[in-house]
């Protein structure tokens, strides 16, 4: 076959792929007429050959993870799994950095289409939400292609789910296992949660002001003297106190082993009346994982002095005036995921359309017991000196849910010369409900010997914040393209064509209740069951013998937390693609959207409780409003040189916006870095011009080699900057005037049979740098206004050993990951910037296969046990156990 008619094959496939946009939930590949390729081999380097294959044919510069390697990795979600590709680090188990760059910078999309995010606090999918099981591949493309959406920095995140089957499909998989660190822990008994319906009733009869004055005016009290009324008004307001969630004891157990299951069935068969084939599949999963942490997080002071210490290992290592504050937390964490998808679809000659059902829950439960000490003993009481420190009790239990309705259609017409039409229309809810956060604070006295006595709350506010949050983001997103293939007697052509729409709705609601010691005094509180029992602590008696009260806090501006917002794209492009010379390839195209986008904290809103009436304020709705559209370009250009290599260039110019709730003036804790942080209206978007180049090498073997350098300018780039408290930090945005991110990243697959038969290894490693500048009067006190970019590692390594036995029983992953430190946020006021130390992560993936249809899997997590830390000024101001996890699968296939 000589090298045209290879090129010819390569362009058919291309324009398929190019029709299709994505992998997407359809007939699996068997329908397709396709050459032949029968590949030899064992199991990963067979799979992984089609994934290889299908990067090689991308016109942009992309990444392919198949659901082979998924299984290699031992990696439950496709956060976890990402951070195997080139260039990727995870953060927070949850977000994906892009060459370097914040989560801000890349894009996630469900078969080509834009879903929600059940974040409370990002537009950015969490992507630990998406399991493994349900995925058939990822694709992350990182040269800008038009027919993307232009939202673009590092990369874009296609999640491709699992084909309907053409044949008759079952299986099973139970699993077991246990984190190191979560042998014993703390539990308490949640309850329904909620706000009580006495409590919602109460807020709209009295407006939300529950004084003592208010609700003597409201209820016309009519008793005989001021103080008469004063005590009827205090009994209403006890008695919505009491309606509150209080019988809440903590207790210290054994936890649960992890464990989970997963299951799938599906077939397909022949329909009679028209000769066409229907398809279905089901699959489902649970799973429920308990996870135990020491953390230790602390506020660097401002006049640090020479020769103390830089540990957070113990708080007597704190105890001196490195800090002004340490706080030492207890963390009990369970997590429970519920998935369900469903597939069916129908398929006729070159035509099928695919119904998908998508149903993802997660649900957290977070008990947090910390101590908060002050080294110096300037603000907080500490056990160094009085024998006393405040002690707070945080229990939070938050829902996330997606669920997703897709219908995808792909079309190709022989007779009008191969033209090619495909489409999808996607409805999509994010949820995200937390029926239960409650913050409980006092001060613990301890003896000489430190052994406990007993606990007060303080005469004064906020000595219990009830907290109830609910976040609702629907995604309507619709597109559709148009592909026609040409041939040339020398050159082969592929033009496309498509539009975009995505629209987008959010309303974020938080309703908190505040209890407040009206006495002015310290109260002892009875404990019968140490400082973890607290019974005693706001029971019927201890609230009706006590100047308790309850008051509605609904913050306002700065610190307002509920918002509505919303987004609308319309966007359309062209682009072509290009063989021509047997040797060069040419792609690119233009595409144009238009962009809107409003964020209104409820600071801009005169809300009526009783009529549940929105009256705007336009100067503030203007504030935080972005009408933006514009066009953004893209151009690349490969060398073939036969089988063995090609070499690419690209250039793309794209945008990175602002996420909804950054552009309005409203708080909330950042769960990346825990810092009350926010938003700032007016904070403008950023523009990026991508230089790709990228040579790649493939042996007849499988073995392949590449090698790419990345440069990208950036304009106003949104930088997180740091404000200091008493206490306690808090956090913000700021663009600045420019920034700039360039390094190299090398990739490959080795087979070392010449070691020893069935070993081989696969790995990446990225180097780069990037520099940020900030205009200092826009910084404030900041301490560095030239730096590197929030986020940014200077290197990324992923290293694997693999073994497949030459019987196929058996087979072996040691897989390792380490990022370098990478700014969490920008220091002020002297303090340098806050860096996350690397983190080195080993797993081993072991599998064994009794027979055909079984498997065995036997993983552990996190071999060397490292923690996790973030310094500041060369001081360690957080540190969180990470633990290792040890766990056991069998799957079993019918």
């Amino acid at each position: 076959m000589n090298k045209h008619m290879k090129l010819k094959k390569i362009a058919l496939a291309v324009s398929t792929t190019l029709m299709v946009g994505v992998s997407v939930p359809t007939f699996a590949v068997e329908d397709q007429t396709i050459e032949e390729v029968v590949a030899v081999g064992n199991r990963l380097q067979g799979s992984a050959a089609a994934v290889i294959e299908e990067r090689k044919n991308q016109a942009f510069v992309a990444d392919i993870m198949g659901a082979e390697q998924l299984s290699r990795t031992g990696d439950s979600d496709v956060a976890s799994a990402l951070r195997r590709v080139t260039g990727l680090t995870l953060v927070d188990g949850k977000f994906v950095y892009v060459r370097g760059l914040g989560e801000r910078y890349s894009s996630a999309r469900l078969n080509g289409a834009s879903v929600p995010s059940p974040d409370l606090t990002r537009n950015v999918v969490p992507l630990d939400i998406f399991p493994s099981s349900i995925i058939e591949s990822l694709a992350v493309q990182k040269a800008y292609s038009p027919s993307m959406p232009a939202a673009f920095g590092g990369g874009n995140i296609d999640i491709r789910t699992k084909s309907v089957p053409t044949e008759f499909t079952a299986g099973i998989e139970i699993g077991v296992g246990q984190n190191s660190n979560a042998t014993d822990g703390f539990n308490y008994d949640r309850g329904t949660g909620g706000i009580p319906e006495s409590l919602q009733q109460g807020v709209v009869r009295y407006r939300g002001d529950f004084s003592l004055g208010a609700i003597v005016d409201k209820d016309m009290l009519t008793g005989t003297d001021t103080q008469t009324r004063a005590e009827q008004a205090t009994q209403v307001n006890k008695a919505l106190l009491l309606s509150l969630p209080r019988d809440i004891t903590i207790k210290e157990e054994s936890l649960s082993p992890n464990y989970d299951i997963k299951a799938n069935i599906g077939d397909s068969f022949e329909e009679p009346y028209f000769g066409g084939t229907i398809g279905a599949m089901l699959a489902a999963s649970y799973d429920k994982d308990w996870n135990y942490s020491d953390r230790r997080t602390a506020v660097v002071d401002d006049s640090l002095q020479d020769g103390c210490s830089s540990s957070l290992n113990s708080a007597e290592d704190a105890s001196n005036s490195c800090y002004v504050t340490v706080k030492n937390s207890q963390v009990t964490t369970e997590n429970e995921r519920i998935n369900g998808v469903f597939n069916i679809g129908y398929k006729l000659d070159q035509h099928s359309i695919t119904y998908s059902k998508i149903y993802l829950e997660d649900n957290e439960d977070e008990l947090e017991l910390s101590v908060l000490e002050s080294p110096n003993g300037s603000t907080v009481r500490t056990v160094f000196g009085t024998g006393e420190a405040q002690r707070q009790h945080k229990f939070n239990y938050e829902e996330r849910t997606l669920d997703i309705d897709q219908v995808i259609g792909q079309h190709t017409f022989l007779d009008l010369g191969g033209i090619g039409f495909d489409w999808q229309y996607t409805e999509s809810t994010a949820e995200t409900d937390i029926p239960t956060n409650i913050d409980y604070k006092f001060i613990d006295s301890y003896s000489e010997a430190g052994q406990y006595e007993g606990s007060i709350v303080t005469g004064d506010d906020n000595r219990v914040t009830y907290n109830f949050t609910d976040m609702e983001d629907y995604v309507k997103s619709y597109s559709g393209n148009v592909t026609l293939p040409l041939t040339f007697s020398k050159t082969e052509v592929t033009l496309k064509a498509g539009y975009d729409f995505t629209d987008r709705a959010r309303v974020y609601n938080t309703s908190s209740f505040v209890v407040n010691n009206e006495t002015g005094i310290s109260i002892p509180i009875n404990s019968d069951d140490g400082v973890l029992g607290l019974t005693g602590y706001l029971n019927d008696e201890f609230v009706g013998n006590n100047d308790f009260l309850l008051s509605f806090n609904e913050p306002t501006a700065p610190s307002a937390d509920d918002y509505i917002a919303a987004q609308k794209i319309d966007a359309g492009y062209v682009e072509f693609d290009v063989f021509f010379d047997n040797t060069w390839r040419v792609s690119g195209g233009i595409r144009y959207e238009d962009f809107k986008q409003v964020s209104i904290g409820t600071s801009s809103l005169i809300f009526d409780r009783i009529t549940q009436g929105i009256f705007y304020d336009a100067d503030k709705i203007e504030a935080g409003t972005v009408n933006d559209d514009d066009f953004f370009s893209a151009l690349s250009l490969t060398y073939l040189a036969d089988d063995n290599y090609q070499i690419r260039f690209g250039y793309g110019e794209t945008v990175v916006r602002p996420d909804l709730r950054e552009l309005v003036s409203v708080a909330y804790y950042d769960p990346l870095t825990d810092i009350k942080t926010f938003g700032v209206a007016g904070l403008k978007s950023s523009d990026l011009k991508n230089y790709d180049a990228r040579f790649e090498y493939y042996m007849d073997n499988g073995d392949n080699f590449s090698v790419a350098a990345f440069y990208k300018d950036i304009t106003a780039p949104i930088e997180t900057i740091l404000k200091v408290g008493d206490e306690d930090y808090t956090a913000t945005f700021v663009n600045g005037d420019e920034g700039e991110v360039y390094g190299i990243e090398a990739e490959w697959m080795h087979d070392l049979s010449y070691v020893t038969s069935g070993l081989f290894t696969a790995g990446n490693i990225t180097l780069s740098d990037s520099e940020v500048s900030i205009d200092p009067a826009f910084a404030g006190n900041l301490t560095n206004p030239t730096k590197r970019m929030t986020g940014h590692s200077k290197y990324v390594v992923n290293l694997q050993l693999n073994y497949d036995s030459a019987d196929g029983q058996h087979s072996g992953s040691l897989v390792y990951n380490v990022f370098g430190e990478r700014i969490l946020a920008s220091g002020i006021g002297g303090r340098e910037d806050a860096f996350e130390e690397p983190f080195h992560s080993l797993d081993i993936v072991y599998t064994w296969y009794p027979d055909f249809n079984s498997k065995v899997k036997f993983k552990v997590k996190n071999l060397l046990g490292e923690n996790q830390e973030v310094t500041q000024s060369g001081y360690a101001v957080r540190n969180k156990e990470s633990g290792t996890a040890l766990s056991v699968s069998y799957s079993y296939e019918f």
